[in-house]
């Protein structure tokens, strides 16, 4: 896209579809939502044809797995969320044309028309592959049903289809020491068909239009994570799951699979502006549909986080070329991590800062959090928000040079001209030159903003703000008025006009301000066009009355917030010190098939490439056997040769990293994640039962 001007007829803006499991918090907001928001609200006052759709990701194993934890649906959840983000949304003021839903009809047909499409054309690969299956919960995992380590950066939190640490694409069988997020416990490999998008057949078309096309387009977080992985070389991604919620793989032979919500999600885009167009008679195609003129062509731009970039800029382009009928993105401008107080954002922890809760404890005060968020988007690296920087910045900024100056500037037009704009005989060489900054902010704004560098554009907006104190305190009229009230005069209008121009430049930026700025100055909203123009306000104009635009942010409530934060650190640390729950009972029969006899481990090893397995060599009494387990944590090899331990021998053997593992010793886990070992108290003979 051209950095100086707008040269599209028509723009598609997309955000990130939330997961409908949660709800919102500031990480959301400065990852996707307020910089896209931004840019919308700047393209709507150039003119620009343009549609801003979103909505919430109602589908994939988050869904389920929070439906599971909570003892519930997967229908309530999403009732329950969809419904909370969506109202958020709307009380912060993001400018969505529509907030849509994956779970509504028309997008499950429109998915399911995509997959046969390329079904139809050959495109996907049929394979019967060994997947992952959680013998507790009977069932195959899908991606984010698997945690374990990730081979890449050995993050220990690692999704099965993505490390959120380093952002590297996995697939399950990838990660080091696998864990069911079901049942907790190792998942075993069992065959299953799936029908694969091939990649790597893509690979050569997207290295010319990523590498080559993209390469002076593209942030550079975004281009290096691109070449990363092209680099790597891509392999065939499952479009298919073994899932029971989810859009329907409209396949006889495929019945009970659903499709992996990365192929139904994206697709939530299109369906979203599919829905929009029925609901206000528009044409959802001129914004998705390649045209017969390509100079008609929408200009599609994805604001996403960077956990996203491999899925908006490799697997769905990939989708929507071998479709073809499709336009592809021309920018994904995805920002790094927000953190908060010194630690990652999260969720698991309820360490965030959710939107619902600010609305209610801040009312009124959504530009205050827009302009701080702003003001740090992680645009190029990770940035952190903490509640004195966001004390600070209000008060500091907000309150003592925008609203300060603002509210001078009509406070003094009220008390010496009763609020009405004067005349000016005579500029002098400092009224012309303060006019004739605007005209030069405004630009840099504008670039700053087509460039998505909207932290830059919020800074000339301030630097407007700064311009108007500076001019008022240099020019001094609250002590002109006493000698020359016709210079006084023009000293206001001019410090009106850049009032008015804030108004105007505020819009992307500050929408609720400029609106209470334009009621302020009696004047209709205006387009970008006036920014700059140092004559919006004619000589004679009456304005409204003065109001605050600010307030600043007390201790109190910077403690209040500081005080959540920490009680809900002290709320999970006491949760993490519950003693699990009882089983539910079995029988005596059950019981009585559990062979656990004394062993004595005579040998132990760790196991290549791995941080928590350990080979021990064990004699049972029975016979001498190898067992894998996950102890290397907490016990090195030497201190437990010789060692007692009680072994369940009777255990189904099961290859672990190549080595069959013939049984399984017992621990006991304390609330720390602890283990020690759980074996008779005196020296007793391997091979004793242990009833």
């Amino acid at each position: 896209m051209d950095k100086k001007t707008l040269p599209f007829k028509r723009y598609t803006v997309t955000s990130a579809l939330p997961y409908a499991n949660g709800p919102l918090h500031i990480g959301h907001l400065a990852g996707a939502y307020i910089p896209a928001d931004i840019f919308v609200r700047f393209l709507r006052l150039n003119s620009k044809d343009v549609v801003y759709v979103c909505g919430s990701d109602e589908h994939g194993a988050a869904i389920t797995i929070k439906a599971k934890k909570e003892g519930t649906t997967p229908r309530a959840i999403i009732d329950q969320y969809h419904a909370q983000i969506k109202a958020s949304f709307e009380q912060f003021g993001i400018s969505f044309d529509i907030y849509h839903r994956t779970s509504e009809q028309i997008h499950h047909e429109l998915s399911q028309e995509f997959f046969l499409n390329l079904y139809e054309k050959g495109e996907f690969v049929e394979q019967v592959s060994e997947q992952y299956y959680d013998e507790e919960f009977h069932q195959f995992l899908a991606d984010r049903y698997i945690v374990g380590t990730c081979p890449n950066c050995k993050n220990e939190g690692a999704y099965g289809d993505q490390c959120e640490k380093c952002g590297t694409s996995l697939n399950p069988t990838d990660l080091i020491n696998p864990i069911s997020t079901l049942s907790g416990k190792p998942p075993v490999l069992r065959e299953t068909k799936h029908w694969y998008l091939p990649l790597d057949k893509y690979q050569p078309w997207l290295e010319k239009w990523l590498l080559e096309g993209k390469k002076d387009v593209l942030k550079p977080n975004v281009y290096g994570q691109c070449r990363s992985w092209l680099k790597s070389g891509l392999q065939p991604r499952s479009m298919t799951r073994d899932l029971d919620w989810g859009v329907d793989v409209p396949l006889e032979e495929a019945k009970g699979k659903k499709l992996y919500v990365w192929l139904d999600a994206p697709i939530g885009y299109i369906s979203a502006t599919k829905q929009w167009a029925l609901d206000t008679g528009g044409d959802w195609e001129k914004y998705w549909k390649q045209q017969a003129d390509p100079a008609e062509n929408a200009c599609l731009i994805h604001f996403i986080g960077k956990d996203n970039i491999v899925f908006h800029c490799i697997t769905f382009p990939s989708i929507l070329h071998a479709h073809g009928d499709y336009i592809l993105p021309e920018n994904v401008p995805a920002n790094e991590f927000l953190n908060l107080e010194g630690d990652k954002l999260s969720t698991s922890r309820n360490h965030a800062v959710w939107l619902h809760e600010y609305l209610d404890d801040f009312p009124g005060k959504q530009d205050e959090l827009r302009y701080v968020l702003t003001s740090i988007l992680p645009e190029t690296a990770d940035s952190e928000f903490t509640w004195r920087d966001f004390q600070a910045r209000v008060n500091n900024e907000l309150v003592a040079i925008f609203g300060n100056f603002v509210n001078r500037v009509l406070v003094l037009s009220h008390k010496y001209f009763d609020g009405k704009v004067m005349p000016v005989k005579n500029l002098l060489d400092e009224d012309r030159f303060a006019l004739s900054e605007l005209g030069r902010h405004a630009g840099l704004i504008a670039e700053a903003v087509r460039e998505f560098r909207f932290r830059e554009g919020l800074a000339q907006f301030m630097n407007v703000a700064r311009l108007g104190n500076k001019y008022l305190a240099d020019a001094e009229p609250w002590k002109l008025i006493k000698t020359d009230e016709e210079r006084v005069g023009a000293v206001l209008n001019v410090g009106l006009q850049i009032a008015a121009n804030l108004a105007v430049m505020a819009q992307p930026f500050l929408p609720h301000t400029a609106k209470r700025m334009f009621e302020m100055l009696n004047f209709a909203s205006r387009d970008w066009t006036s920014a700059g123009n140092g004559q919006l306000l004619e000589a004679g104009h009456q304005l409204d009355a003065p109001q605050l635009l600010f307030e600043k942010i007390t201790d109190e409530q910077v403690e209040a917030q500081l005080s959540r934060l920490s009680k809900a650190k002290e709320s999970m640390a006491n949760a993490s010190n519950q003693v699990a729950e009882a089983k539910d009972n079995i029988g005596f029969e059950d019981f009585i098939k559990v062979d656990i006899r004394a062993g004595k481990i005579l040998a132990a090893e760790k196991v290549a490439k791995t941080k928590k397995l350990l080979k021990l060599t064990i004699d049972t009494g029975v016979d001498q056997r190898t067992v894998v387990s996950g102890i290397a944590e907490f016990f090195s090899p030497e201190e437990i040769v010789g060692r007692q331990v009680s072994i369940l021998v009777n255990l189904e053997p099961r290859e672990i990293k190549g080595i069959l593992s013939q049984g399984m010793i017992l621990m006991a886990e304390d609330t720390n994640g602890r283990l020690d070992f759980v074996a008779p108290q005196s020296e007793v003979q391997p091979g004793a039962v242990i009833r």
